[in-house]
């Protein structure tokens, strides 16, 4: 399936050859690629092309891509990020997630699944705008705001990823693998679904709209 017409992806690595395949291979599949080689270029060029994607990689001279994805993030862009590394370790993975990345691909990777998480990058911004409701909550995806009974709280990116899910399919219990797959693309210590859960429920008020379902996960329920 092709690319939806004018969707945007840059492309930033310092690796000219992997820069232009990368560029040829979403090119081909119907994607407006603008490419940038440094840390700087990036986000001179993310300001300029806004991009639906980026594609980034980590290990580059000089500002890195956790540099740049901290950066993009502290400006107040949502835009959805896909790191590149060779590393595969877990504290690698995490360290890429909590500077705001949204997914992560390890070298050497085949075109197919790269194709396939932008693809699946692509269709989360483009529901991105849409406010989510249960009850007395509502949630706008894209600013992380949520509101409940007239009174708004910001939340954290993973809370309000976290969130976006149960808003999603209310009263059906999200699994803790689901959560950890879906928001920590599974590099996450045990148990961090059930205290983002606790700080959700803080922030949010009583009488409390998420229920654990004992040894499985959790749900909306009013």
């Amino acid at each position: 399936m092709a690319a939806a017409a004018g969707e945007r992806v840059l492309v930033v690595d310092d690796d000219p050859p992997l820069q232009r395949m990368l560029a040829r291979t979403l090119a081909a599949e119907g994607f407006e690629v603008a490419v940038a080689a440094d840390g700087g270029a990036a986000l001179a060029a993310a300001e300029r092309s806004l991009p639906d994607v980026i594609v980034l990689d980590v290990a580059m001279p000089g500002m890195d891509g956790l540099a740049v994805c901290r950066r993009l993030r502290a400006k107040g862009m949502t835009t959805p990020v896909l790191m590149l590394t060779a590393r595969d370790a877990v504290p690698d993975r995490v360290r890429g997630l909590q500077a705001g990345a949204d997914d992560y691909l390890v070298k050497p990777f085949a075109s197919e699944e790269l194709i396939a998480r932008i693809r699946a990058l692509t269709r989360r911004g483009a529901h991105a705008g849409e406010a989510l409701r249960f009850a007395d909550l509502s949630l706008d995806p894209a600013t992380r705001r949520a509101t409940r009974a007239g009174r708004s709280t910001e939340l954290s990116g993973r809370e309000a990823a976290l969130l976006e899910l149960l808003l999603r399919d209310p009263r059906s219990v999200l699994t803790r693998e689901r959560a950890l797959e879906q928001v920590w693309d599974d590099a996450a210590v045990p148990n961090v679904v059930d205290r983002y859960v606790g700080r959700l429920r803080r922030k949010l008020g009583e009488p409390p709209l998420i229920h654990t379902v004992r040894g499985v996960g959790f749900m909306l329920r009013s």
